[in-house]
């Protein structure tokens, strides 16, 4: 695009680093610049709409432009625009929305901590594991095991975590405490000829060959997403999660379950745990907990979790963490009647009811001759896409993802697929338009191939 001097995009270009991108290239083609939003659409600023087909970062649940959060957000401004959780003091929205949290848990949890982020609250929850690690007298007890493909962010403890190589590459990264287990994604590394139930068999095989190479007696816990969403929405083959948590009970391990992107009803049950029947030690919380409308994150602990740091504050005198936002009173306030509203508007129901719709027009697309084969749960999908056969990895999505926006259409590309995770607000009309532009995109790639 043509960037005239002095506009916004000039000025972006000039002053803000953005994260996420090749940064020179950015400075040659600037970005989109969003100026509204209302329900699934934003509008940028030469007057265009789109659907927002990511819901931003998997995350704006109720939609743009939600009155309600607006105005709880402007009442607490008002009453009570900042305080904070250190040194025995607290406030009532925190102290509501962790009743509510505990209240709407997939299992029975203990406590709950806020965080602004997902990389901060898995940066917490694994420093919360070593100390606790030390708090039982088990001071080799220290290793976490991520997977390969997963996502938990990008702080240093998170990111080491992530087993993405583009969040290592050239930050020194990952940290030496961190080991990674196989990708279970089947459609990815399922060999020719293995059934999916002989593939989960190789999937908990490498895990138990992992933890004896390592020593069951070293590694605290086990990191993972229900549906490995950044990583390309990469769906769990059948009886992947009751195996591997057979196999951290053996070995005393305990599971750290994300569902940053998973959480509050994306999957059609309120928490993806219900959808696989997981049963995490902790259970990591962010985006859809405020629809992202402020930055807000939560760790949920049960009191086995809980309890050795308790102990262990005691000991030593503090739990000497935090952060000056943590459980900040707009932010919690926002969270609170974020999650009122999905309850009230039944958005989980919605997600579950609109699965087959959804999860079919991807199907439909999976046939054309540009792709591959689409997957998915609830409103969480993905189209892999054919690559290129004289170009870069991921280059035919980018492709196919730049050609949707063209018509209209905000996705995001992750190595060869296209991902959907549209607000959960969205109606049947609504997946008929936003995949009719994707129709009409893959048609686009195509003829330019041609």
């Amino acid at each position: 695009m043509t960037i005239a001097p002095n506009s916004i995009e000039a000025r972006d270009i000039a002053y803000q680093m953005h994260p996420n991108v090749n940064l020179r290239t950015y400075e040659k083609s600037g970005g989109l610049v969003i100026e509204s939003g209302e329900g699934i659409y934003v509008t940028d600023n030469s007057g265009k709409r789109y659907i927002e087909g990511l819901a931003g970062l998997w995350s704006v649940a109720v939609g743009f432009g939600e009155k309600r959060l607006s105005e709880v957000a402007k009442a607490q401004m008002d009453k009570l625009p900042y305080y904070h959780t250190f040194a025995y003091k607290t406030h009532g929205p925190s102290i509501e929305l962790s009743e509510m949290l505990i209240s709407i848990a997939p299992v029975p949890m203990s406590k709950v901590h806020f965080t602004s982020s997902g990389s901060e609250a898995n940066d917490l929850a694994a420093k919360m594991v070593w100390y606790r690690s030390n708090a039982l007298g088990k001071p080799d007890k220290k290793k976490i095991i991520g997977r390969i493909y997963g996502y938990h962010g990008v702080t240093i403890a998170a990111g080491s975590i992530t087993g993405l190589p583009r969040n290592h590459q050239s930050f020194d990264l990952p940290l030496d405490r961190m080991v990674h287990t196989s990708c279970p994604s089947y459609v990815h590394f399922g060999k020719d000829g293995e059934s999916e139930a002989d593939f989960t068999k190789r999937m908990l095989g490498d895990l138990e060959d992992l933890i004896q190479r390592e020593g069951p007696d070293t590694i605290a816990a086990f990191w993972g997403e229900p549906v490995m969403g950044a990583g390309g929405v990469l769906v769990p083959p059948v009886g992947y999660w009751e195996g591997v948590q057979e196999i951290l009970r053996k070995h005393d391990i305990l599971l750290v379950v994300d569902e940053v992107i998973c959480g509050f009803g994306r999957t059609g049950k309120m928490f993806a745990c219900q959808t696989y029947d997981i049963k995490p030690d902790v259970l990591v919380l962010s985006k859809q907990i405020s629809s992202s409308y402020l930055p807000l994150s939560a760790i949920l602990m049960n009191d086995a979790f809980y309890q050795p740091i308790a102990d262990e504050s005691e000991r030593i005198g503090v739990f000497g963490h935090g952060f000056t936002a943590s459980g900040h009173p707009v932010a919690t306030a926002v969270g609170l009647e974020n999650l009122k509203i999905i309850q009230e508007r039944d958005l989980v129901g919605n997600a579950a009811a609109l699965e087959e719709k959804f999860l079919g027009r991807l199907n439909e697309l999976a046939q054309h001759p540009v792709a591959h084969s689409s997957r998915g749960v609830g409103l969480l999908g993905a189209l892999e896409i054919k690559p290129f056969a004289d170009g870069k990895p991921g280059d035919a999505a980018a492709a196919v993802a730049a050609a949707l926006q063209e018509e209209g259409v905000i996705c995001r590309a992750v190595m060869e697929a296209v991902c959907f995770c549209p607000p959960l607000i969205i109606t049947a009309e609504q997946i008929d338009e936003m995949f009719d532009a994707l129709g009409h995109a893959l048609d686009t790639v195509a003829a330019s191939r041609a």
